[in-house]
């Protein structure tokens, strides 16, 4: 087994990488970037090593610095991840003649499978299904446009060293097939340097299913049964799950049996992928079933094959890589329930998902769910790379057991003040076609408007978020209270049936009514609160902040103008200033006694007492104006 491993990657995958290396004893080196510097991936290894600037290409995609600083610390091998350098042989072979060993496919694997026109051909001499298209060396404009013509329309154009979704243009009517051919060549030339394409035939109800392969160096190879990532937005994938819903006995042997030809075709060492596309207008049928590509290394969406099959698929690279045989045979291999990942992303649904990174104040992953993250509270996801912010997963002895329990965890979602697509996510998972399993790569699309529709904070809400931020206010000013109460949700309030407290959302202000004994029928609603922040409180898998309001709008508290209003309605027990004293932050002003309790107002900066209008023994109603502090000249 190997002792020592330098990760080539950062955020979640690195994270995972190091949980199983370290529990296999094995020591881990990361690298990382300038605004990596005290990422998750860093604070988690046993050695770190800055490797350059913050722009990939002069870090992690620097294969020259990432080597020297494997060789630096006295790794053993380098582990790519995915993405980044995980598919570039150049990277592979050097790793190995700078004596070092690299875990995942072969030079040779990955170059056969790198180009999808010589990967095609080579499967159609394998024996693997391939669907229809022109796989020529004539790149001709006019040869192209010749060949889509007798395979008919809509055909694909696909960039011949695409991936990732990149380099794909659909074309449905051959008027548009010239200006299509045009931009795909460029965005393939722009990102692989290549823009050389194929043509195939689209397929009209296509669902993207994939299966699990791994071989080792004694020429064993496996599969570990088939994965659906039909959920796709722009052909990034955004939901996965394992098996494929629908998928009957005979269909998979067929499928995993082609996908293990095809491993065999490249001898191919360490976990693959072999992709397919089904036209499912009639059901998964072994028949309407063809290869697409082979990607050469872990996938994003692992987990889910690992929750089924009980197998570490990172634990086997590293025993593959350290030569060890496959830890288990094909017969020793079986599905057990099921599986969902959702891909949670720093982006904005409602605007065409785009990307939000920034500031991760806080964040509260749902219990129950196995979660893969690289970042916690007080991080950051970077403009830099990839919005990736987490990996949500769900496991349950039944498919619609396993989607509502990913539903339900994302729905109590809660992430501020960054701006996830998790409500986005639970709109999907709850979909009628989602749930029949019917759901083809053209899903999202279709119904883009109807799922990033985003609903405004219900009527409940605002109710839990008043009784939240009273209960709170009430738990934290009295020390009488027990502290495991000051987390809970939703209290019984038998307030007046006139109260009311006023709470801004956003732009949104609202007099919110507090009714005897409503709040009782108020559901526990996942919330938190932020030093010096608001009041948070999820629903549906969109995080809200509230904070109190006066009944002009202007918002209470530390950011407000100094205006110190009644909580509540109450009979004021002290005061402890007067009319223009100096006050520092936090000091208490006065004492008002409401609910047969007392709660002590204070400063929200340091200043002045510019008004007072609180006088001890008084009976104040909600909202009054108490007392104004005047912030201290900034000097």
């Amino acid at each position: 087994m190997l002792t020592s491993l330098l990760i080539a990657n950062r955020g979640e995958i690195a994270c995972r990488i190091i949980r199983t290396a370290r529990r296999l004893g094995i020591r881990t080196i990361a690298v990382y970037s300038d605004v990596d510097a005290n990422a998750l991936h860093v604070r988690q290894a046993d050695e770190a090593v800055h490797i350059g600037p913050s722009p990939a290409r002069s870090s992690y995609l620097a294969a020259d610095r990432i080597i020297a600083a494997a060789l630096q610390t006295g790794a053993q091998a380098i582990h790519p991840g995915y993405g980044f350098l995980s598919e570039n042989a150049d990277f592979a072979e050097a790793v190995v003649e700078a004596g070092l060993i690299w875990v995942g496919a072969t030079p040779h694997a990955i170059r056969a499978m790198g180009l999808k026109d010589a990967a095609k051909a080579l499967m159609q001499q394998a024996g693997v299904p391939v669907t229809p298209g022109y796989l020529g060396e004539d790149q001709s404009p006019e040869r192209l446009r010749s060949e889509a013509d007798a395979i008919g329309y809509p055909v694909l154009i696909k960039a011949v060293a695409g991936g990732g979704g990149k380099g794909m243009r659909r074309v449905d009517d051959p008027a548009d097939f010239a200006d299509a051919l045009a931009s795909c060549r460029r965005e393939a030339a722009s990102s692989f340097g290549d823009e050389r394409v194929l043509i195939e035939q689209y397929v009209l109800s296509p669902r993207h299913i994939e299966v699990q392969v791994f071989g080792d160096t004694q020429g064993n190879i496996v599969h570990l049964f088939e994965r659906d990532c039909s959920l796709q937005r722009r052909h990034q994938k955004v939901i996965e799950e394992a098996p494929a819903p629908g998928m009957d006995e005979a269909t998979r042997a067929a499928l995993c049996a082609a996908a293990v030809r095809a491993a065999q075709a490249v001898d191919y060492v360490g976990a693959g992928t072999v992709e397919f596309i089904a036209d499912a207008s009639q059901g998964l049928r072994a028949d309407r079933i063809w290869f697409m590509e082979m990607n050469t290394r872990l996938q994003v969406e692992h987990p889910v094959t690992e929750e089924i099959t009980g197998v570490d698929l990172v634990e086997w690279q590293l025993r593959v890589a350290s030569g060890e045989p496959l830890p288990l045979g094909q017969e020793a291999l079986s599905i057990n329930g099921h599986a969902i990942e959702a891909r949670l992303y720093a982006e904005d649904p409602a605007k065409g998902f785009l990307p939000a990174p920034g500031s991760l104040r806080y964040i509260r992953f749902p219990p129950g769910l196995r979660i893969e993250t690289g970042v916690t509270s007080g991080d950051e996801i970077s403009a830099f790379y990839d919005p990736m912010v987490a990996k949500v997963i769900a496991h349950a002895d039944t498919r619609e057991a396993a989607l509502e329990a990913l539903a339900h965890g994302l729905a109590g979602l809660s992430a501020w003040p960054l701006q996830t697509n998790g409500w986005f996510l639970v709109n999907l998972l709850t979909a009628s076609t989602v749930w029949a399993g019917t759901a083809t790569t053209a899903f999202i699309g279709e119904e883009q408007d109807l799922l990033t529709w985003p609903d405004p904070p219900s009527d409940a809400l605002w109710a839990a978020a008043a009784t939240q931020l009273l209960d709170d206010e009430r738990a934290l000013q009295d020390d009488r209270v027990p502290a495991v109460w000051r987390s809970q949700s939703g209290f019984r309030l038998n307030a007046d049936p006139s109260a009311h407290i006023w709470l801004r959302c956003g732009e949104e202000v609202r007099r919110v009514p507090l009714r005897s004994g409503e709040s009782a029928t108020i559901p526990a609603i996942p919330a938190s609160r932020i030093p010096d922040g608001p009041w948070l409180l999820t629903e549906g898998g969109r995080t809200f902040a509230f904070e109190r309001a006066r009944h002009d709008g202007a918002a209470t508290g530390p950011a407000s103008d100094g205006a110190i209003l009644a909580p509540m309605p109450g009979r004021i027990i002290a005061v402890d200033v007067t009319n223009g004293q100096s006050v520092i932050r936090g000091q208490k002003l006065l004492t008002l006694e409401a609910m047969k309790m007392e709660h002590s107002l204070t400063a929200p900066f340091d200043g002045t007492v510019a008004e007072l209008n609180a006088i001890a023994g008084a009976q104040v109603q909600v909202d009054a104006l108490l007392a104004r502090i005047e912030p201290a000249s900034e000097t």
